[in-house]
């Protein structure tokens, strides 16, 4: 996701700094930009505190998202989401910067409410294996909240469903890039469940338009949705990338993790009213964007 936004932003000509520390981040998804006179890369964890020369803008999408990856090191993820945070918004009061933290759909949780609107405030367990993330995230809007009406730190805050797309990273665990990895090797599709919870997936390009159009509003702090509403079941999913991979995969299931929602859509009617965004992509055009991109990887 980063690296898409940083695209953009070079191509709308502004000069952009990278922070990152390599946890999940491949750096041959910026390797393109290493060269560019607008470009910078800095190595660093954002938990301990920096400073750069002069920012206007800060975008904080830093955390693993991905299950497999935010539990590998729960303590870390949520440091990231509540010291890192905290760094974040110290820095954007020093630079009287604007700043946009990437907060999740996992703020919802396991939802009792659907569609899912900003107003519900979530059901989420605060002592589960997914809640380094989950109330790391929480935390976080907290935070940026609190800075804002303490501090008057310029905050934007989105709430993003799931997004997918070319560079996402081959073994992040989720369900995309897990069943074109599976498909593409004729290997069983893992099904967790029995296939009938629901995602909403965004295509990158569509979230990055969401973002920057958030990020340059005036008056408006969020938190706003920003996802695709067309709902589709995992086992629907699975199906559809066997049959764009023409693919001899067969389906197994598996029992479902602990605390994983049942289902999962935006209401996207505030993003639509203020930002005059809504997605664009179609899946199975995305979809097949994203296999020919892991065709390209495994070759």
């Amino acid at each position: 996701m980063g690296s898409h936004l940083i695209d953009r932003l070079i191509a709308d000509g502004h000069h952009v700094t990278c922070v990152d520390n390599f946890f999940t981040g491949q750096e041959s998804n910026i390797a393109h930009l290493l060269s560019h006179p607008n470009f910078l890369l800095k190595k660093h964890d954002i938990v301990t505190p920096f400073d750069l020369p002069k920012i206007d803008q800060i975008y904080n999408l830093a955390c693993p998202a991905s299950p497999i990856h935010y539990q590998e090191n729960p303590i870390k993820t949520i440091q990231t989401s509540t010291v890192g945070m905290v760094t974040m918004l110290e820095l954007a009061m020093r630079h009287k910067a604007r700043i946009l933290q990437a907060s999740t759909s996992e703020i919802y949780g396991d939802p009792q409410v659907h569609p899912q609107t900003e107003a519900y405030w979530g059901n989420v367990n605060p002592i589960g294996p997914r809640s380094c993330y989950d109330e790391g995230k929480r935390v976080a809007e907290t935070l940026c909240m609190d800075y804002h009406r303490q501090k008057n730190v310029d905050v934007r805050i989105i709430r993003i469903f799931n997004t997918y797309g070319p560079r996402m990273h081959p073994e992040d665990g989720r369900v995309v890039s897990n069943f074109i990895i599976q498909a593409l090797h004729n290997k069983p599709i893992t099904l967790y469940g029995d296939g009938s919870q629901t995602r909403s997936f965004c295509y990158v390009d569509d979230l990055i338009e969401g973002m920057l159009r958030m990020m340059n509003i005036e008056n408006e702090t969020g938190p706003v949705n920003v996802g695709n509403p067309t709902e589709i079941s995992v086992v629907h999913l699975a199906e559809k990338i066997i049959e764009l991979t023409n693919s001899s995969s067969t389906i197994t299931y598996n029992p479902l993790p602990t605390d994983d929602p049942r289902q999962r859509q935006p209401d996207i009617t505030k993003a639509q009213k203020l930002l005059n965004w809504q997605p664009q992509m179609e899946l199975e055009h995305g979809l097949s964007n994203t296999i020919a991109y892991f065709k390209t990887i495994l070759a």
